[in-house]
């Protein structure tokens, strides 16, 4: 029931920034782009399949591209930061969520945590 209910809020939060990318633009690449581009990655997250998808793995190639300097990494960090402490709970979730990057042969440049410091991204 609570990975249910956790799947929910991180739904909503997928369709709040989807929604409000259609209102704002900004230099950085924006959540509502982070979202999009790591939405697909949602069933490994949650423990729900056992790899990531190719349509996870390629948002995550494209928000690598995207993420080219050291505001959008920054960016897309605190938006990450966000998301996983919205995930809930921690342990096999948590994992998974890390582990996208290295499983789909990504370098990010962004650590997926809850706990990171975005600011000492470069």
């Amino acid at each position: 029931m609570a990975r249910l209910v956790g799947a929910v809020v991180v739904v909503a939060v997928v369709l709040a920034a989807l929604a409000a990318s259609l209102q704002t633009a900004s230099a950085a690449v924006s959540c509502s782009e982070v979202t999009s581009a790591v939405a697909p990655c949602l069933g490994y997250a949650m423990g729900s399949t056992s790899s990531p998808s190719a349509s996870c793995c390629s948002g995550v190639r494209s928000l690598s591209s995207r993420a080219s300097s050291t505001a959008d990494r920054r960016a897309a960090c605190s938006c990450l930061k966000s998301m996983t402490g919205r995930l809930g709970g921690g342990g096999a979730s948590m994992s998974n969520a890390a582990n996208i990057p290295s499983k789909c042969g990504v370098n990010v440049g962004v650590p997926i945590s809850p706990n990171v410091d975005c600011s000492k991204i470069n």
